[in-house]
């Protein structure tokens, strides 16, 4: 996560969103099993396959075994059957979940609308639960995905978004940090990284509260610490990751020619 100029375009030749998809496809390994949502996950996990993990699997709730994604023709949801199409398999709803069951997936890809100071995630709702302000999607697969695998989360970092406790806990985090997430009899999985617009964000390993591994070129720590909601540590000697490269930037234009998803 060092600096590097090489073949790096200024940073205003790139969106927040293209940063995010650059900066999450880089977390992915080879021979992983992703579970991969639509919009930046997925443009992450097939930016990760055409670069330096030819060998990941991605996975889709709605039962799309390694989908054939055609640039352009990005899928507006996990459902989208036109991703079935020269995929690798096609299964039912629950055969994909009986794999993350039995310990087949290694990584779990989201976003939400808030996320706390031990990766508990919110994407149900804004406000009181008897009337909250807003209404969110609701959880989908995200809690048994979040309870089963490691989990990388994508999101623009924002004090509203980072916040000291979530308004509901829809995917679990590491609960209140601690071993508290295994006594909860989540011994699997756990909150990964979390990658913003600001910088690459990791988990204590005793405390379980988030701190900064990384941060983006010209993002001064004052700045992260002031967009979170809840004390966040930065180290003195924080790296700076590389910029995205006029590679990893033409592979995401390509996938994406409209900017759906990378504006």
């Amino acid at each position: 996560m060092t600096t590097e100029t090489a073949n790096a375009p200024d940073a205003a030749a790139y969106t927040g969103s293209e940063l995010l998809a650059v900066m999450s496809a880089r977390l992915l390994a080879d021979g992983q099993t992703v579970f991969a949502g639509v919009g930046i996950p997925l443009l992450a996990a097939i930016l990760a396959q055409r670069t330096r993990a030819p060998g990941l699997t991605i996975l889709f709730e709605g039962g799309v075994i390694g989908p054939f994604v055609e640039p352009g023709k990005l899928p507006p949801s996990t459902n989208e059957q036109r991703c079935a199409r020269r995929a690798n398999m096609l299964v039912s709803i629950t055969d994909v979940l009986l794999m993350l069951q039995r310990g087949y997936v290694d990584v779990g890809f989201m976003g939400g609308a808030q996320i706390d100071r031990y990766g508990n995630l919110n994407s149900s709702f804004i406000g009181d639960a008897e009337r909250p302000k807003i209404r969110l999607p609701g959880t989908g697969g995200g809690n048994d995905i979040a309870s089963l695998a490691e989990m990388i989360v994508a999101m623009k970092h924002e004090k509203r978004r980072f916040v000291e406790k979530v308004d509901f806990i829809t995917s679990p985090g590491f609960l209140d940090g601690g071993t508290s997430r295994r006594d909860a009899g989540l011994p699997a999985g756990g909150m990964f990284r979390v990658v913003t617009d600001l910088g690459i964000l990791g988990f204590d390993a005793e405390t379980r509260a988030m701190t900064v591994l990384a941060l983006h070129p010209g993002v001064s720590a004052e700045t992260i610490k002031a967009k979170t909601g809840f004390p966040l540590p930065v180290p003195a000697d924080v790296p700076v990751t590389m910029p995205p490269t006029d590679h990893e930037l033409g592979i995401l234009r390509e996938l994406d020619p409209e900017r759906l998803y990378t504006a």
